[in-house]
C-alpha cells in the first residue's frame, strides 16, 4: 500500500514531470508490466502473469482508443470492456489452484485472452455502420457507460475480485501452529486491483491512469521476487527457514555461538503407523514449538525430521537451559490430529473433539545434541558435526533428552 500512497502523493504534488521526461508516463507502464509478466512467466507464477498480462492489454487497448478518438464512443466502450475483463480474469485465476504457467492445456488462457480482445474490438466498433449498430451503441451508453468514470459493472467485479484475493491471502481457521503467513503474492493481487480501481477512477487525469497501472505492476513484480526468495530460503512444510538459509547464515557467525541439532524421536515408526499426512502435521507442530525457542535461538529445517537451532553470541552453558525448556515443551504438548473426517460445522467439530479427545491427540518427543565453537571446533561445519554426535549420544541414551 505504500507504493499506492506514494503514487497518489506524487500525482497530487504536481506539476508533473519535466517535458523531457513526460514520455515515462506512457512508456513506463509498458516497461513495468512487460517486465513483471516476463519474470512471472520465468518464475512460473500463473496468477501474477494473468493479472499483469490483463493490465498490459487494458492499458495498451485504452491508450490506442484514446489516441484515435479521445472523446468518442470507442474510447468509452473500450475502457468499460477492459475495466470489466481485468477483474473477471483475476476471479478466474483465483477460482483454480495455482498450477504454474507451464501446465497441461495452458493454451486455454491464450484463447480466452484472444476472445476478450476480439470482444473489446467488436464493442468499440459498434454503431459505426448501421442502425442496428447505433441501437446497440445506445444500449451500451444507457446501461454500461452511464456511471463514469468507472462503470458500475466494473466496480462490482473489482470489489468481488478484491474480496476473493483477500480471502485467499487471509490465514484459514486452523490451529495456530498450522496456520501459514499470508503470502506476498496473494496480498499483491488485492493491492494491484486497488491500484487498478484508483487508476480507473482517475482515467480522465493526464498520466494518472498510467501511473497507477505502473504502481500495480510494481506491486506484483516486487511480490513475485519476494515469493521467489521465500521459496528459496523458507521451508514450505514447516514455514521455518530452510537449510539453504542456514548455510547463508553460518559464515556470518561471530567467535561465540552454539549450534543444536534436534531430531523427532521414532519418527519413521510414527510415520509408518499413522501415515504421512499425520507425520506432516507432527512436523509442522514441532516446528511451531521450535520457532518459539528463547535465548536468541533461530530454528531451521535441516532435512527430514531433523532441525537445527543456532544461538549466536551464546555459549553452550547459556543455550542448554533454553534447549531443556524446548524439549519439555514438545514432550508436554498434545497435538490435536486433523483427520479426513473433520466436519465442516464448527460446533459439530468441537463436540467430536471433546468426545474423542483421547484418540485424536498424539504426543512426540525430541532428542537434542548441542555443541559450541571453541579452539578445536573452529568452523560451523565442525560444530554441526559435534552437535550431530551429541544427538546420537542422546538417542542411544534413551531419547527425549539434551546432550552436549
Amino acid at each position: 500500500m505504500a507504493i499506492l500512497a506514494a503514487t497518489a502523493l506524487a500525482l497530487a504534488a504536481g506539476p508533473g514531470l519535466p517535458n523531457s521526461l513526460t514520455g515515462l508516463t506512457v512508456v513506463g507502464p509498458y516497461v513495468v508490466l512487460l517486465l513483471g509478466a516476463a519474470i512471472s512467466a520465468w518464475f512460473n507464477r500463473a496468477r501474477a502473469l494473468v493479472l499483469l498480462a490483463s493490465l498490459l492489454v487494458a492499458f495498451a487497448g485504452y491508450s490506442m482508443a484514446f489516441d484515435l478518438d479521445p472523446n468518442g464512443f470507442a474510447v468509452r466502450a473500450t475502457f468499460t470492456v477492459l475495466a470489466v475483463l481485468v477483474p473477471v480474469n483475476v476471479l478466474l485465476a483465483l477460482a483454480f489452484p495455482e498450477r504454474g504457467v507451464r501446465q497441461h492445456r495452458n493454451y486455454r488462457w491464450l484463447l480466452l485472452g484472444l476472445a476478450e480482445i476480439l470482444i473489446a474490438i467488436w464493442i468499440a466498433n459498434a454503431g459505426r455502420s448501421s442502425l442496428s449498430g447505433a441501437a446497440w451503441r445506445d444500449v451500451l451508453d444507457h446501461w454500461l457507460l452511464r456511471s463514469p468514470p468507472t462503470p458500475l459493472a466494473a466496480r462490482v467485479l473489482i470489489a468481488a475480485a478484491f474480496a476473493a484475493a483477500l480471502l485467499r491471502a487471509w490465514p484459514r481457521q486452523k490451529p495456530k501452529e498450522l496456520r501459514k503467513e499470508p503470502r506476498p503474492l496473494d496480498i499483491s493481487l488485492a493491492a494491484a486491483l486497488a491500484a487498478f480501481f484508483i487508476g480507473c477512477e482517475w482515467v480522465a487525469e493526464p498520466g494518472a491512469f498510467g501511473a497507477f497501472m505502473s504502481a500495480a505492476g510494481i506491486v506484483v513484480l516486487i511480490a513475485v521476487l519476494q515469493e521467489s526468495h521465500r521459496l528459496a530460503f523458507r521451508d514450505e512444510l514447516t514455514n521455518l527457514p530452510s537449510r539453504r538459509a542456514l548455510e547463508e547464515r553460518l559464515p556470518g557467525l561471530g567467535p561465540v555461538y552454539t549450534i543444536a541439532m534436534v531430531d523427532v524421536d521414532r519418527f519413521k515408526q510414527f510415520n509408518d503407523t499413522h501415515g504421512h499426512d499425520i507425520g506432516d502435521q507432527v512436523l509442522k507442530l514441532v516446528a511451531a514449538r521450535l520457532a518459539g525457542v528463547e535465548g536468541g535461538g533461530v530454528s531451521y529445517r535441516y532435512g527430514g525430521e531433523e532441525f537445527c537451532i543456532v544461538f549466536p553470541d551464546r555459549s553452550i552453558d547459556q543455550a542448554i537451559p533454553h534447549l531443556e525448556r524446548l524439549r519439555e515443551d514438545v514432550e508436554k504438548y498434545r497435538m490435536a490430529v486433523r483427520g479426513g473426517d473433520r466436519p465442516r460445522d464448527k460446533g459439530e467439530g468441537m463436540r467430536l473433539r471433546s468426545a474423542r479427545a483421547s484418540e485424536r491427540t498424539l504426543s512426540v518427543t525430541v532428542s537434542i545434541g548441542a555443541a559450541e565453537r571453541d579452539d578445536t571446533l573452529i568452523g560451523p561445519s565442525l560444530v554441526i558435526r559435534a552437535a550431530d554426535e551429541a544427538l546420537y549420544r542422546a538417542k542411544h541414551a534413551g531419547r527425549n533428552r539434551v546432550m552436549r
